[in-house]
């Protein structure tokens, strides 16, 4: 199956007449964890198409990933937002968070896992080519994603966005087999030049196909207007590195789709 820059003009140029958005609550399991996904998808569209993995903030699975997967579909894309945490967990606090989202981060091996499971059920929904899958996620999201393809997920192209890029397993970039895109603030505090820089020595080493895009100005969740309007507290919403960032992943993943078969 080719999905290519045609046929994503002519889905994106689809009038909102005929437009019909359709989203499903998918409840899963990873081990003995409930989870609870959420699909969504363009049924105007026929047949079978590229599938996205969407993977949320350190908050937990919640209305923000949600949007995230309907703006996809939008695009042509099946769409899933995965659950990380289990059903109904949503952090209320930073402090509830961080150690949530710890739990993952001291355990890549259940990262991977825990998002593999997801992804399985992407994979598996009849609209999905199989194919064609692609993985996003938003600062714990973005970690995740990137953990999935070190992981040697069977995805076309990964994006983070705002995410952490280290890793305690470097050597696992080897594994990679799909193209990345990093869209970070270019004042993050939470992904400093340093870690940048090990980031893209590590990609260089693997050899992967890889870009890292930094928005000037930009500080951490620079994608979600709950993030506030306060930059010096390293945390804060930036429309126009939002808006361009979304850009830059629609062109990534129509040139990703365009050569995949």
């Amino acid at each position: 199956m080719r999905f290519g820059l045609s046929a994503l003009a002519v889905l994106m140029g689809t009038t909102a007449a005929f437009a019909e958005l359709k989203t499903e609550v998918i409840d899963y399991k990873h081990g003995d964890t409930p989870l609870e996904g959420y699909l969504a998808y363009d049924d105007s569209f026929a047949g079978k198409r590229p599938g996205i993995l969407v993977v949320h903030e350190w908050w937990g699975h919640n209305a923000y990933a949600r949007k995230r997967a309907e703006q996809l579909a939008s695009l042509g894309y099946v769409a899933f937002a995965l659950d990380m945490y289990g059903k109904g967990v949503l952090a209320k606090t930073p402090k509830e968070a961080g150690e949530q989202a710890g739990r993952f981060k001291n355990d890549r091996a259940l990262m991977r896992a825990r998002a593999m499971a997801g992804l399985d059920v992407l994979r598996r929904y009849p609209k999905v080519d199989p194919n064609n899958l692609g993985a996003i996620g938003y600062c714990f999201g973005g970690t995740t994603v990137l953990e999935l393809a070190r992981a040697g997920a069977d995805l076309k192209g990964v994006v983070s966005f705002h995410g952490t890029l280290e890793t305690p397993n470097p050597d696992d970039a080897k594994n990679i087999r799909c193209k990345i895109l990093v869209l970070t603030g270019a004042d993050d505090p939470s992904v400093p030049p340093a870690q940048i820089a090990a980031f893209e020595d590590e990609m260089k080493k693997a050899h992967v196909d890889y870009k890292v895009i930094a928005y000037p100005g930009a500080v951490h969740a620079f994608t979600n207007p709950a993030a506030g309007d306060d930059p010096k507290k390293g945390v804060a919403y930036n429309k126009e590195a939002d808006e361009k960032s979304w850009e830059a992943m629609k062109e990534f993943f129509a040139k990703v789709f365009a050569k995949a078969k």
